[in-house]
């Protein structure tokens, strides 16, 4: 299947490994094994739930002419995390809509994340606040959507 949602995935995650502004933050291809002790995390390819049904990324394609090119409109889950040993909802929320805010800014400078013949800005989003007895995690889910052609 021609699908461009593996490079695309691979140009979001290369994106934020080399973003200085994340060097706090732990960025995965998908959900992580192990437990690093991090507090702020980006997740490309999954939103964090770990009961969830771990969505990555989905697409819907069309022929664009009538030889051999080819549409692709697809989406791609990312979730920015903070989490805090305290119950300031506020702080890590704000940190959240900050990590999330470095997505935003590479998909403004370049819309096509440096892949020919695509473009992509995020979609929606959403907020999810939990307080347990370990603290406070705000998670900050975007979806990146977009279009390319093959």
């Amino acid at each position: 299947m021609g699908s461009r949602v593996p490079e695309v995935i691979d140009a979001l995650v290369a994106l934020g490994q080399q973003d200085v502004e994340l060097v706090d933050v732990v960025v995965t291809d998908g959900p992580e094994i192990g437990e690093t002790g991090a507090q702020d995390w980006l997740l490309v390819g999954f939103d964090g739930d770990p009961a969830g049904d771990f969505l990555a990324a989905q697409s819907a394609g069309g022929w664009s002419d009538l030889s051999t090119g080819r549409e692709e409109q697809f989406q791609v889950t990312i979730a920015a995390i903070a989490s805090r040993g305290d119950g300031d909802v506020r702080t890590a929320r704000v940190r959240a809509y900050e990590i999330g805010a470095r997505v935003e800014n590479w998909l403004r400078a370049d819309p096509s994340i440096g892949l020919r013949s695509l473009e992509a800005a995020i979609e929606t989003t959403a907020l999810v606040q939990d307080q347990t007895n370990q603290g406070v995690q705000a998670r900050l889910l975007l979806t990146v959507a977009g279009r390319a052609f093959t």
